[in-house]
């Protein structure tokens, strides 16, 4: 009686909202996933604000647990999204649960790692939201499938992670609270929290692809790459918000430092996006079977998350850049504090990544980004001693000299790879309109 009255109310689910409906080989992204991502790049957002007024050794620690335990959510949801249509169906108003819980995870950030006399508890929040996120994309996942027991039992060892995640996440808001002295508190959440994401990273290593299906490489690259660009974007907001310019009064050298910035900025998308990733979507579509996952589990859930780090930090290094020359502080001052050494890290950290990308899924290696990481890398403790101008005017000409010596070298590749795509876009777009012609009526060009 009681599994007959289920399936009567998931049948009522599905007759007035829509069945799930699977992915497809070809499938792309859709518009509710790209809103599902703008709660995400919220989430990056207080977490780099909250890293601004903690701007320290430790914060940095709270900062990149908090961002690799949000990209965890984020890898098992790109998971989902490869295998379902998010958009259709019922799938979406359970979405909107997790879309919630993410936005509660997004606000307790700030205080993930301590207590307040006042208000919710930010770490039982933070355990509370991240529950309910995973049993909604864990739940939804289990009811496309529920009928093949071979892959029920291969998601298996994801509940098992699933339960432990949420045991050391509920232990780090419980136990430090009832310890006597606050200091050693705070060195146990912590503790628990490393071994979290150790714990979480581990998984897949263990496991292999076990339960790692990718239904269409077009959708995984597709919104692998645009979560990546709003990440981006995200970083000036950052600094521009962060910094507290708006509404100020404009002067040249904050004009001049937030035009370097930009720059900066613009050349982090260049490295990435002007050559690596689309040849990385052909590679990927290349690749099949076992090998495909392997290529989805270390490129776009390892190296991508190196990649969102050199964002932060190069948003944070930003800021307080725009906050040193936002204070009437000359420009021929070195700046103060760790905001140089952030931005000389965070693009080492980004290029970092993205070679390590490149490395996994093209097999080859640009030296001119070598270079330029073992440059930033040796360059930074001089840089934070440099008058500001001086040190940033270094790190945007490193940038710009890869720019424009890959633009020379790898003309040929790049003319030839351009080509590919647009050929392929070229007939995909053929395909699609001579599919919708006579469904539409629309005549062909230069018809009457």
């Amino acid at each position: 009686m009681f599994r007959w009255e289920t399936r009567r109310v998931n049948g009522g689910w599905e007759r007035r909202l829509g069945p799930i409906v699977q992915g497809a080989p070809g499938a792309r992204v859709d518009r509710f996933e790209i809103y599902f991502d703008l709660v995400y790049v919220f989430s990056f957002f207080i977490i780099a604000r909250a890293t601004a007024a903690d701007l320290s050794g430790r914060g940095l620690l709270h900062a990149v647990l908090l961002l690799a335990v949000l990209w965890w959510c984020w890898v098992i949801h790109s998971l989902v999204a490869n295998r379902i249509r998010l958009g259709e169906g019922f799938v979406p108003v359970v979405m909107v649960v997790a879309i919630v819980a993410l936005f509660a995870f997004a606000l307790a950030s700030p205080q993930a790692f301590r207590e307040h006399g006042e208000g919710i508890s930010g770490p039982l929040l933070i355990a509370s939201s991240y529950l309910v996120i995973r049993l909604v994309h864990i739940g939804v996942y289990w009811y496309s499938i529920r009928h093949d027991r071979r892959e029920v039992g291969q998601i298996r060892p994801y509940a098992f992670e699933l339960a432990g995640s949420v045991a050391l996440l509920f232990s780090a808001a419980l136990i430090p609270p009832q310890l006597d002295d606050p200091q050693v508190g705070a060195l146990v959440r912590e503790a628990i929290w490393i071994a979290l994401v150790l714990g979480q990273y581990g998984v897949p290593l263990v496991t292999g692809t076990q339960g790692w299906v990718v239904v269409s490489a077009e959708h995984w690259t597709e919104r692998y790459d645009l979560i990546l660009m709003i990440a981006l974007g995200e970083s000036l907001i950052s600094i521009g918000v962060g910094s507290d310019v708006v509404g100020g009064p404009i002067t040249w050298p904050m004009l001049l430092a937030a035009t370097m910035g930009i720059v900066g900025v613009s050349c982090l998308w260049w490295a990435h996006f002007d050559l690596i990733a689309p040849a990385a979507r052909l590679a990927l579509h290349g690749t099949h079977g076992d090998a495909r996952t392997r290529m989805v589990r270390d490129a776009y859930h390892d190296f991508y998350l190196i990649m969102l780090v050199g964002i932060v930090m190069f948003a944070l290094g930003g800021e307080e850049l725009l906050h040193h020359v936002g204070s009437d502080a000359r420009l021929d001052e070195p700046l103060r504090g760790p905001g140089m050494a952030l931005l000389c890290g965070g693009v080492a950290c980004y290029l970092l990544g993205s070679l390590l990308f490149q490395l996994r899924t093209l097999h080859t290696i640009s030296w001119t980004r070598v270079g330029v990481v073992l440059v930033l890398a040796a360059f930074t403790p001089l840089a934070v001693h440099l008058p500001v101008l001086v040190a940033l005017a270094l790190i945007l000409a490193t940038q710009l000299v890869m720019v424009t010596v890959e633009m020379f070298l790898f003309a040929g590749s790049r003319h030839a790879l351009r080509a590919a795509v647009l050929e392929e876009r070229t007939a995909h777009e053929a395909y699609e309109t001579a599919w919708r012609r006579p469904r539409t009526n629309e005549l062909p060009p230069g018809g009457s």
